[in-house]
């Protein structure tokens, strides 16, 4: 059974943590959230349009757009929940301006690449699958 591609971004993410220790698993993650993005200026006074992931114990919320087919997501996660935000962010950045199509196709076990299960609690695993999940039905709905 042949594996669908990763994109590239999110392939340059893996491999980053794929080479990494255990212990420079977890500082990446804290990276990457200390550099999740602001959320942009149109979407700072609309908490409506964010969705939250209910499946995740953590506050995860979620915002999909698609101009032009091209998929960008934006995430709220608190501060407080940093490994969970790294995680977030890196969707955000590793799947920023692909299809609806390309989004679909992601494996929903490449946090394996990453050595993830090694420094994640079975409860933190079920929220990124969680995650995953969702923002698979944000681009299975701009399919329409």
């Amino acid at each position: 059974m042949s594996r669908e591609p990763i994109p590239p971004r999110l392939a340059e993410i893996i491999d980053e943590f794929a080479g990494a220790s255990r212990e420079e698993k977890l500082e990446l993650l804290l990276e990457y959230a200390d550099g999740m993005p602001a959320l942009p200026p149109e979407l700072m006074d609309r908490p409506a349009c964010f969705e939250q992931i209910h499946e995740c114990m953590t506050p995860v919320f979620v915002h999909a757009e698609a101009p032009a087919g091209r998929m960008h997501f934006y995430f709220e996660v608190p501060p407080e929940s940093p490994t969970i935000r790294g995680y977030a962010s890196i969707l955000g950045q590793g799947l920023d301006n692909l299809t609806p199509g390309e989004v679909l196709a992601l494996p929903g076990d490449f946090y394996e690449e990453m050595g993830l299960q090694s420094v994640l609690s079975p409860q933190r695993l079920n929220g990124i699958v969680a995650i995953l999940r969702y923002v698979k039905g944000l681009a299975r709905r701009e399919l329409g």
